[in-house]
């Protein structure tokens, strides 16, 4: 089978990448190797940015939607100390730049969007070749196979399509996050619901921290960050979800009671999520008929702009093809010259942002950069 565009991933740019293009009429098809859009939990809260994501949503002229998916109130920022004390406090007043939704409902918005079956499930990508003349077969699971003459890698971190353009692999930060969750929190984790209030809590030290944000239906979603090494955290049996939480709680002993219970009293196992990133200022020399976007192209240390970012690729990615119809190479290179410098400055202000939350000022310099201190 022969498609036009052919997009390696369903996440949120390869979603937006095939939105725009039907938007201007250009034919894709998307394989995605879940079995389906509910196949696994869609992760937590997006603040949706008015410089890329948003711009990229009015491009798939799907903003409207969009801002019925917002929960009000959810811009609020607190940080406290390890002993719960108040240091900052500040409020969703209405006027930010970076409404919160729930990831998974926006990636639904994006699927819902599209015209029926542009989103093959269950299809993962095992083999990729190219033919010449910028044609490429990619190879399946099943062992069925597609020819593209446009093969776009929107397949996240370890993308398939990556070693086409690229060498550079991920590597681990130094930084883990451990997730957990706690469901119906004013009832039965008030004094918890009272230290995370209605949006984002960070509780940090330099190596360390419980950062906690409020979503739908009153559930708390924490991150607990630890600077250690994967060795380090080998040693934890994560098979073991009570043994695991109370190894991690150790970390943070002679905390606050609300604020460990975060870790302590979590109702899912928690899940170690390792921080790998790809190099600062990665880039590749243009290959005839393949090119990448998201965290494919440039994973970074989170700093929320990793989904901004994935949609904004998607659709500057999408308007570059749709204005060059005949000459896909000529979209492609003006989509990389744009991409490069943007995705090289948003990884530095990412491991910048890093060093605020965990290093040897934590948390003082996140919050004189969150009130305007600097």
């Amino acid at each position: 089978m022969r498609t036009p565009v052919t997009i390696i991933g369903a996440g949120l740019g390869g979603l937006m990448l095939a939105r725009v293009l039907h938007v201007h009429g250009v034919p894709a098809t998307v394989y995605e190797a879940e079995a389906s859009p509910t196949a696994r939990a869609q992760g937590g809260m997006l603040d949706i940015h008015d410089h890329n994501g948003q711009p990229a949503l009015r491009a798939a002229g799907l903003i409207e939607e969009f801002r019925g998916l917002i929960l009000e109130g959810r811009q609020a920022t607190r940080a406290l100390a390890p002993d719960g004390t108040v240091l900052l406090d500040e409020p969703d007043d209405g006027t930010g730049g970076r409404p919160e939704v729930q990831r998974g409902a926006l990636r639904r918005l994006l699927i819902d969007s599209l015209p029926a079956g542009t989103v093959r499930w269950g299809c993962k990508a095992a083999g990729i070749r190219a033919l010449g003349d910028g044609r490429h077969e990619v190879t399946f699971a099943d062992g069925s196979t597609v020819v593209t003459d446009l093969l776009v890698g929107a397949d996240g971190a370890w993308s398939r399509v990556r070693p086409l353009l690229s060498d550079a692999v991920p590597e681990y930060v130094g930084t883990s996050f451990v997730e957990t969750y706690l469901f119906d929190c004013e009832t039965r984790h008030p004094a918890s619901a009272k230290a995370v209030g209605e949006g984002a809590l960070f509780a940090l030290v330099p190596g360390k921290g419980i950062q906690a944000h409020r979503e739908s239906g009153g559930t708390l979603h924490t991150y607990v960050a630890l600077a250690r090494s994967q060795e380090w955290l080998a040693a934890i049996d994560f098979t073991d979800s009570a043994a695991a939480a109370a190894r991690v709680a150790q970390e943070f002993e002679n905390w606050a009671p609300e604020l460990t219970a975060l870790i302590t009293d979590g109702e899912t196992p928690p899940v170690l999520r390792p921080l790998n990133a790809l190099p600062i200022g990665h880039r590749w020399d243009r290959v005839p008929g393949v090119t990448l976007v998201g965290d494919a192209a440039h994973l970074m240390i989170p700093s929320g702009e990793g989904a901004n970012l994935a949609m904004y690729d998607g659709a500057e990615l999408g308007k570059a093809i749709a204005a060059h119809p005949d000459d896909v190479e000529a979209a492609l290179t003006a989509y990389e010259q744009a991409l490069f410098p943007r995705s090289a400055e948003e990884a530095a202000a990412a491991a910048q942002l890093h060093e605020l939350m965990l290093g040897e000022n934590a948390p003082h310099g996140l919050i004189a950069m969150l009130t305007g201190h600097e």
